[in-house]
């Protein structure tokens, strides 16, 4: 499957209200993240994304009524020296979610093929391999039980530089912009390059990629959200466990309940 980035550039507003949307679905997510306690399940949400996209806003509402017990957020990052002595993977792999979790990627392994490759931080004969190393890798996870979603934001290049103009114009969000996010932005046509091959090479089935618009963030937050949970729902049973008898019996007789 071909996504082409051109395809989510509307910006188009949500319609309805936003309020009672993004109401329903933090509660609907919070049952999800229930399912996945009780029943034992494993998942992984990634987000990719240009500078600025608002995966920092989709994540805050993804995660708000989660119980902080049972997922992880990981803001990816250059790797630190001792990262860059050891397979670009392995940082990944140690951040994965055990059972009864959800982990959230903000930025993942695909740096690989994108920041590493545009930049140069890797060879060329290393960011290409890194496809057949991704694929083999997220294969892994499905063979482990760990849902794989993976999301890509997108926006304009005008709507990007609206909301740098507005960060920097805000002293308390200043500090989520540095130079790297300019020099990134030089080079959005090597960027794009980048990201239509990675579209091409690593968009299969089990490990889907879906591409959000990004440019109206109230729709983009309810459209993430919504497919998330769209996509958790069809990998965990919806359904609360039975109460033990036990348990049943002792908060009748301690608490005077009349459980059914």
């Amino acid at each position: 499957m071909t996504i082409d980035l051109g395809d989510y550039e509307k910006g188009a507003g949500f319609r309805g209200d936003y309020g009672a949307a993004l109401d329903a679905l933090q509660e609907r997510l919070r049952h999800i993240q229930v399912a996945h306690i009780v029943h034992h399940r494993r998942a992984l949400i990634l987000f990719e994304g240009w500078d600025a996209a608002g995966k920092g806003g989709i994540i805050q509402r993804l995660t708000a009524k989660w119980d902080p017990r049972h997922f992880e957020v990981w803001p990816i990052s250059a790797p630190t020296p001792a990262e860059k002595a050891e397979h670009y993977l392995e940082r990944f792999r140690r951040r994965l979610p055990p059972l009864r979790a959800i982990g959230v990627f903000d930025r993942s392994w695909y740096g690989r093929v994108l920041v590493e490759r545009v930049e140069g931080f890797a060879t060329e004969a290393e960011w290409r391999a890194g496809y057949d190393e991704i694929s083999a890798f997220e294969a892994d996870l499905a063979a482990q039980g760990i849902t794989l979603i993976k999301l890509f934001i997108h926006v304009t290049q005008e709507t990007q530089d609206e909301r740098l103009k507005e960060r920097l114009t805000d002293p308390w969000k200043r500090w989520k912009t540095g130079a790297d996010d300019f020099r990134n932005r030089a080079r959005r046509a090597d960027y794009l390059a980048a990201m239509a091959d990675m579209f091409a090479r690593t968009d299969r089935p089990g490990a889907r990629w879906t591409a959000i618009d990004g440019n109206n963030e109230k729709a983009a937050r309810i459209a993430a959200l919504t497919y998330v949970a769209d996509r958790l729902e069809q990998t965990v049973p919806m359904v609360p466990p039975p109460l033990d008898p036990a348990l049943k019996a002792l908060a009748e007789k301690e608490l005077g309940l009349r459980l059914d």
